[in-house]
């Protein structure tokens, strides 16, 4: 049988990005989604947050680290993961997003347009401070499990 593992998610942060590198130099930061949903309870329509934990890499992560703030909003496609480990003898799981791509929405302070980016892709977005050309890497995706900094 086929399985199909895609998400999208438009959403806001609900923190600034903290931007991180493996001991190999790859770019990684985790962002908390904020995705709002009209519901109606009571005849009434209220609006709840559904929360989600997102992982980007690599070019990804680090346009998202220079651009994006606590409230901005934006759409990623990813897959879901789910982390799976024992905590005082209790197994415990979660479920997150693994970015593949990412659009920022809305404009940025100072007037500047809306961009996207994909892993490996270019950014519509003017280039970051870049790191030295020896600790570059092209980024195709997560790194190797071993080279998960956390």
């Amino acid at each position: 049988m086929a399985s199909y593992n895609r998400v999208v998610l438009v959403g806001n942060l609900t923190r600034d990005v903290e931007l991180r590198y493996t001991p190999q130099g790859t770019a990684v930061t985790d962002i908390s989604l904020a995705v709002n949903e009209r519901i109606k309870k009571n005849d009434q329509w209220v609006e709840e947050a559904n929360f989600f934990e997102v992982t980007m890499w690599g070019r990804t992560a680090e346009v998202a680290s220079e651009y994006l703030s606590k409230g901005s909003n934006v759409l990623v496609e990813g897959r879901l993961k789910q982390d799976r480990w024992e905590q005082d003898g209790q197994k415990r799981s979660k479920v997150k997003v693994i970015c593949d791509k990412m659009q920022m929405l809305g404009s940025r302070p100072g007037g500047g347009q809306s961009g996207s980016h994909s892993g490996g892709g270019q950014s519509s977005a003017p280039a970051p401070h870049q790191k030295p050309a020896a600790q570059q890497q092209p980024a195709q995706g997560p790194p190797p499990e071993d080279e998960v900094p956390f």
